[in-house]
């Protein structure tokens, strides 16, 4: 089926544009940003990648029957993507009042989730795997 190559080739397009985006980012923004890094910024930053984030998505799978740590693993990968750098351009370009402060967060929050869910993946998918594989021997 022709329609799979396409499909693929979309796929690994789209994966490569989104590389370039973080190398880009990284290279253009952290550097000019970083004198702007505050210690209110820094909370606020670890709260959006884990209250913020992770509770909205517990709640949202509450009812689906699943474990805990199945919850908690999904909040902690779950939602993210490139869309706040494009927020963060928007923002920046727009001249807002206090648009700096909004952008620097972004930008930490950004940098704290590239290193934390990039430290934790392997290990917590092995954890998750393992438990899977413990429960389901169990039955």
């Amino acid at each position: 089926m022709p329609w799979r190559n396409c499909w693929a080739a979309a796929e690994g397009t789209g994966n490569t544009l989104a590389l370039l985006t973080w190398v880009v980012f990284g290279a253009a923004v952290v550097g000019q940003i970083a004198p702007y890094f505050s210690w209110e910024i820094l909370f606020y930053s670890l709260l959006s990648l884990t209250v913020a984030r992770m509770l909205p998505v517990f709640l949202a799978l509450a009812g689906m029957n699943l474990r805990t740590d199945e919850e908690l693993f999904m909040g902690w990968f779950g939602p993210r993507g490139l869309a706040s750098i494009v927020f963060a351009v928007i923002v920046l370009n727009a001249h807002l009042p206090g648009g700096d402060i909004i952008v620097t967060t972004v930008v930490c929050t950004a940098i704290l989730s590239i290193i934390g869910h990039g430290l934790s993946s392997n290990p917590l998918v092995a954890a998750l795997a393992a438990r899977n594989k413990r429960l389901s021997n169990k039955r």
